[in-house]
């Protein structure tokens, strides 16, 4: 996929899985877990962690903000840890939820703050540059701190995905997810307050530097359509896949081409990611190879940055086309096709 010429392009090697050991005294790799315009959340409160992972709270676990170049997602327990050494931890959950209890210490944020305002480019982070950085420097974000991000996976549409996808890919390189969110740190013992806070203390200094590795354009999307080595996936909903239009595009149906893959299918019954061996073996199922090069897309980049966030985390080439079907659907048939059906 062709990337454009920028001033900054900061080139990390594929992430690795970490491994850890859980309550039962198993081996498993440790990898983690898109509201847009006119998305309706889901109601039911979030169902309480098992037992075992409230057993997190005794693992012993090492973690450096190094370490976090290559990893996009990390545990509870090494949350835990990173909070503790004064990494900045901010909350990607909807209002409602965070209004019911916030991390000690953590600051309330939404991808929408960074995202552009006109219909068909909700989905698209500003142009300024600037004003990302000074967006993210209220919220305490530092060049050389890491970042953990909660979000609820069992009642958001990976929110916290969305913002480490933006952090990346504007030159942070110790973002992390934390996988099972904020339920997963409150049962390792993380303390809660019942005050919002949407700017921190302290500014940060950060100062974005954006790179292309982890996005992708319409223009660029529209070149690789029909390329072999590219595999577009579509992480919505089958209904919208197929056709339905539930969140109001102008157009209906999906890119040419796509492979569906619902986001959540990455995710467990109790809303932590799976194993990496799993997610290659879901994605092989699909027809795709873990070489592939992976363009990802949603209604929003939402669903999409977070699906990104975790195949990175996994090792594989991904970028989010942010723009997604608010963008695509916005555009000419001509130049932007959509198809309707199971493929």
């Amino acid at each position: 996929m062709t990337q454009p010429h920028l001033a900054f392009n900061r080139v990390c090697s594929p992430a690795k899985p970490r491994l850890s050991l859980i309550a039962s005294g198993a081996i498993a790799f440790c990898l983690s877990s898109c509201q847009v315009g006119a998305l309706q959340w889901e109601t039911a409160d979030p169902p309480a962690m098992q037992s075992a992972q409230s057993l997190e709270s005794q693992i012993t676990t090492a973690i450096t903000p190094q370490a976090l170049v290559q990893q996009w997602v990390v545990s509870p327990a090494e949350a835990k840890e990173l909070i503790g050494q004064g990494a900045t931890l901010l909350d990607a959950r909807i209002p409602r939820l965070q209004q019911r209890g916030m991390l000690q210490g953590s600051i309330a944020v939404s991808w929408r703050q960074f995202s552009q305002t006109g219909r068909s480019e909700q989905g698209m982070l500003l142009r300024d540059q600037v004003q990302l950085a000074q967006a993210l420097q209220d919220l305490g974000v530092s060049q050389d701190k890491p970042v953990v991000v909660v979000a609820d996976p069992n009642q958001g549409w990976g929110e916290d995905g969305r913002i480490v996808w933006m952090l990346r890919t504007l030159g942070h390189s110790q973002a992390a997810v934390v996988d099972g969110g904020y339920e997963a740190l409150v049962a390792v013992g993380m303390p809660t307050e019942r005050s919002v806070r949407h700017r921190a203390t302290e500014p940060g200094d950060f100062v974005a530097s954006r790179t292309a590795n982890w996005e992708i354009t319409q223009s660029e999307l529209q070149q690789d359509l029909g390329k072999a080595e590219t595999v577009i996936i579509d992480v919505r909903e089958a209904r919208e896949f197929k056709g339905a239009t539930p969140y109001g595009e102008p157009r209906s149906g999906h890119i040419p081409g796509a492979v569906h893959f619902y986001y959540r299918d990455l995710l467990d019954e109790n809303g932590r990611i799976l194993p990496r061996q799993a997610i290659l073996a879901k994605l092989q199922a699909q027809g795709i190879s873990p070489n592939a090069e992976i363009v990802v897309y949603c209604t929003a980049g939402v669903r999409a940055g977070w699906f990104t966030t975790v195949l990175t985390n996994a090792g594989l080439r991904a970028k989010n086309y942010a723009g997604s079907m608010l963008e695509w659907a916005s555009s000419p048939a001509e130049t932007a096709p959509l198809v309707t059906g199971d493929r």
